[in-house]
């Protein structure tokens, strides 16, 4: 049963009050028309509760514009949600990515995460690349998918929306990994869920890295808004030789700032009894008290590692829960570590996530108590920096 308009509904109460389902919610396919997103496809889920997002097919089918009763979730930069034809993936020494940044989700990887590197490749046994040079968060998140499929699924009086495609990172004497990705939302939900899986569709031995970069903008993020997690300790901060340098520390967030220069943390974090790592970032004060906010949940075995990203500038105010495969020191760490994740032929790795909008303050109260029974953060601004890096 779907819980709809304040009532408990099954499929033979919709079908009596409609003459498609698309009235209460459903899947439509479109295309951006203008500017520079001209020709990149989409689809538009509705659940039928307001919330409503699209997954943009032709960008590794991340999910861009995110809304809920029509209140922005999803984070929007000055860049849209650009047309990868025009993505230079080595442009400004690495920094290109950055020029089509935008919307609640961007894929990193699929065999680099993190900051520019150049990565010995003796595994692809091919004279001429001896190294694989790397752009800032790989070059996943800008490679249209094979989309194979999408619809509803009726389970009895549960409707499923779905969609299915497939991206590919290829290269002759390189890689050749495939992301399956598959998104569900139930009519009637706040929610949604994201299943990858990463195969090595190739021959040789290739490095995996993953990352999730989840950003979230105004309203729900606003002065005030606070970001809950379950923190054991805090090892890492882009800033740490002067954490107080720009008055703004990790919990709860400021207002837009003028100037201001990403800070980045690296949170070391603990699972529930079932493995899962719930993080929200919440805004109590959201209309006259209402509340919103947004709850993201991963497995720690899948992402042992999370990051927040803080970009409060003026005119790109957002920030980001970026649950990573790997330490923010990316590859070369990995190697230093023996963590570096390899995949065989046919070998795989999979990863399920899920996002659920806050609606009020109940719905918040609950995300918190639920976040802190598993660990209770250190709510001072300005955390001791530990420098301990877990396994």
């Amino acid at each position: 049963m779907a819980l709809l308009y304040g009532r408990k509904m099954g499929r033979l109460d919709i079908d009596r009050r409609s003459g498609s389902l698309l009235q209460f919610g459903g899947i439509q396919a479109g295309t951006f028309s203008d500017g520079l997103e001209r020709g990149v496809r989409f689809l538009e889920f509705r659940t039928g509760t307001g919330l409503q997002f699209k997954v943009l097919v032709d960008r590794a089918m991340d999910v861009g514009p995110f809304e809920y009763r029509g209140a922005a979730v999803g984070w929007h930069s000055p860049t849209g949600f650009r047309n990868p034809g025009l993505h230079e993936y080595e442009g400004e020494g690495g920094l290109a990515w950055l020029r089509s940044m935008s919307g609640l989700m961007q894929t990193c990887g699929l065999d680099h995460t993190l900051f520019m590197d150049s990565d010995p490749s003796p595994h692809y046994v091919y004279e001429h690349r001896s190294a694989v040079k790397s752009s800032l968060h790989g070059r996943v998140a800008n490679i249209p998918a094979r989309l194979t499929g999408y619809g509803e699924t009726w389970q009895g009086d549960e409707c499923t929306f779905w969609c299915e495609g497939v991206v590919t990172q290829a290269a002759v004497f390189g890689e050749d990994l495939q992301l399956h990705r598959r998104i569900e939302a139930k009519l009637g939900e706040n929610a949604f869920t994201v299943r990858d899986r990463v195969v090595n569709h190739g021959f040789y031995r290739t490095p995996h890295m993953f990352l999730y970069h989840l950003n979230v903008g105004y309203p729900v993020l606003d002065e005030g808004s606070q970001f809950v997690a379950p923190i054991r300790h805090t090892p890492w901060a882009s800033h740490a030789a002067d954490l107080r340098k720009q008055g703004v520390g990790y919990f709860t967030q400021p207002a837009p700032q003028a100037n201001f220069h990403e800070q980045v943390w690296e949170h070391a974090i603990a699972a529930d009894d079932a493995g899962l790592v719930p993080v929200a970032v919440v805004n109590r004060g959201f209309d006259g008290g209402r509340g919103i906010g947004l709850m993201v949940e991963f497995r720690k075995s899948e992402f042992p590692h999370l990051f927040q990203w803080q970009n409060l500038q003026e005119g790109m105010y957002g920030l980001g829960i970026e649950p990573s495969s790997n330490h923010v020191f990316g590859k070369p760490f990995a190697r230093e570590r023996n963590e570096l994740r390899w995949l065989e032929h046919g070998e795989e790795y999979s990863y399920t996530t899920r996002f659920v909008v806050l609606e009020d303050a109940a719905a918040i109260d609950r995300a918190v108590s639920r976040i802190r029974s598993i660990a209770r953060q250190d709510e001072a601004e300005y955390p001791v920096i530990t420098g301990r890096w877990d396994d």
